[in-house]
């Protein structure tokens, strides 16, 4: 038997001739659960604030990750390995090469880049990536170079994760510098690693802070542990494709791929355990249980958690002064669900609004970001990547 139930143009379907009884009866509940939250929550949505979409550049090639410089262009990384800068304008350049043993294949290639704290001076950039060791080995590592009118100079990797592994999932990992000059780096689980993310003698399933020299922060949770790698600040994470400072409190804010189901935005605090893979809110692919547990002691709960899952990635608090009704909303970028998400937040981080933005485009949405204008930056997954930009809707139209 087949049960198909539709709800705001979104269909969800169980075939109890691929599942146990068991299983059956558990997703039936689960789609149930996650409908009455899902109509919940949108009874409440406010009207969104009127906006226009526009193309900002085009013909970007797989775009990971992006930052505005202080001159006002957008920095881009391309998944396969180059770099594009973007005009005020959106005339994109060449390509910029990177010279870094880059394993581009499957959820591997270069990811996300980060400007220095004093770019203005020094002209540093950071790009995490995933790093070819051959004999299918690879892992997340972090590199640094300089950003000048000839190209990115003096590269270097400054960190890498102490163990490599097969396979071409879960590499994480977006960089965020803290208040402090520190920067976090956000690890995956590797996919076949999962139990890794509660062993603090790996990288697997971790965010990192180091400075910028690769070296661990000092202040760090378990830097004076024995038993732990110094550069962990928090584990228990699944696969963290999107983080943030948080522009009020300045902490890092997350959000990570679950497994089917169980997507989660989440609040980093030193030395916590997120859960993965003892606690989840997700199935395994397959429909069977991964844990008996959502909750366990001494393990941390998300702010927010999505069932069915909309697949994360890049992900902006809102500060600016274009979109005034949206300043602390948390926009994060869906790339199975193919949409903007944006979520409101009590003062006891409940959601009180969730909308699905840019549902329109059809695209597998990569990385967010905000504009020295306020207005939001939004790029689009793919060969044929865009850079969309959105803006508000000008009055009396």
């Amino acid at each position: 038997m087949v049960v198909e139930i539709t709800l705001n143009q979104n269909s969800y379907t169980i075939d109890s001739s691929k599942t146990t009884a068991d299983v059956y009866a558990m997703n039936v509940f689960r789609i149930l659960l996650v409908l009455m939250t899902f109509s919940s929550t949108h009874a409440s949505t406010h009207p969104s604030h009127d906006h226009k979409v526009s193309v900002y550049a085009e013909g970007i090639q797989s775009p990971w990750g992006m930052k505005f410089l202080p001159d006002g262009r957008l920095l881009v990384t391309e998944k396969s390995g180059q770099l594009r800068l973007v005009s005020r304008t959106g005339a994109v350049s060449r390509p910029i090469p990177v010279d870094l043993p880059i394993a581009y294949k499957g959820q591997g290639g270069m990811l996300d880049v980060a400007l220095d704290p004093a770019f203005a001076d020094n002209q540093l950039i950071y790009l995490s990536y995933a790093k070819d060791e051959g004999r299918g080995q690879s892992r997340t590592a972090v590199a640094k170079g300089r950003l000048t009118d000839s190209g990115l100079n003096d590269l270097t990797t400054i960190w890498q994760q102490a163990h490599s592994e097969k396979g071409n999932h879960h590499f994480g990992s977006r960089l965020v510098f803290d208040r402090q000059g520190q920067l976090f780096v956000t690890t995956g689980d590797r996919n076949h690693q999962k139990e890794s993310a509660q062993d603090v003698t790996t990288h697997f399933g971790k965010i990192i802070r180091i400075n910028t020299q690769g070296q661990p922060s000092a202040g760090n949770p378990f830097i004076k542990d024995s038993y732990a790698l110094p550069d962990i600040y928090s584990y228990g994470h699944r696969n963290v494709q999107g983080a943030y400072l948080h522009p009020d409190t300045g902490e890092l804010w997350i959000n990570e791929h679950g497994p089917r189901g169980g997507d989660e935005i989440n609040r980093i605090e030193a030395g916590k355990n997120y859960g993965w893979p003892k606690i989840t809110y997700g199935i395994n692919y397959i429909g069977t249980k991964i844990s008996d547990h959502t909750h366990l002691p001494g393990m941390e709960q998300p702010i927010h958690y999505w069932d069915p899952s909309i697949a994360t990635s890049g992900m902006l608090i809102y500060s600016g002064d274009a979109f005034p009704e949206w300043k602390g909303h948390i926009f994060t970028g869906a790339l199975k669900l193919m949409h903007l998400n944006r979520i409101a937040l009590n003062e006891n981080n409940k959601v009180t609004e969730e909308e699905r933005l840019l549902l329109d485009q059809r695209s597998r949405i990569r990385a967010v970001e905000q504009g020295p204008d306020g207005h939001i930056y939004v790029a689009t997954d793919g060969a044929q990547g865009k850079i969309l930009k959105i803006s508000p809707q000008s009055k009396g139209r």
